[in-house]
């Protein structure tokens, strides 16, 4: 009965370390920063202008892009390619587009261009 009181103890405590560490991982420490992103937005493709002061961004991760979904009728960005700048913050890669998409745990800023469409973005989680 002592040894399995012991063995219990130690399954337990091993449940809290996993659950207390995974809590507070950095996205950038498990390479995705799905989530929802709110604040300002905006689009344009030369005929259509969308600015919002209170859209959102919803980010996810498919294989090793990245696909931003906006709020309020605004076209998705998708098939971003992404690499790691330091411990907590990635940035926009490759010839998909011209701009900058920088993305950590608490903010994404978007001003990326691609076939004449413009997408912004300064928002926080």
């Amino acid at each position: 009965m002592k040894s399995m009181l012991k063995v219990v103890s130690l399954l337990l405590l091993a449940v809290l370390l996993f659950a207390s560490c995974s809590k507070s991982t950095d996205p950038a420490d498990v390479d995705i920063f799905a989530g929802t992103f709110k604040g300002k937005i905006s689009y344009s493709d030369g005929t259509t202008n969308v600015t919002k002061s209170d859209g959102s961004v919803f980010v996810t991760k498919v294989g090793t892009r990245y696909d931003f979904r906006f709020s309020d009728g605004i076209p998705d960005l998708t098939g971003v390619e992404f690499e790691k700048k330091d411990d907590n913050t990635m940035v926009n890669i490759g010839s998909s587009g011209t701009g900058v998409i920088t993305i950590n745990k608490d903010k994404l800023v978007i001003g990326f261009t691609r076939n004449n469409q413009v997408w912004g973005a300064d928002c926080t989680r």
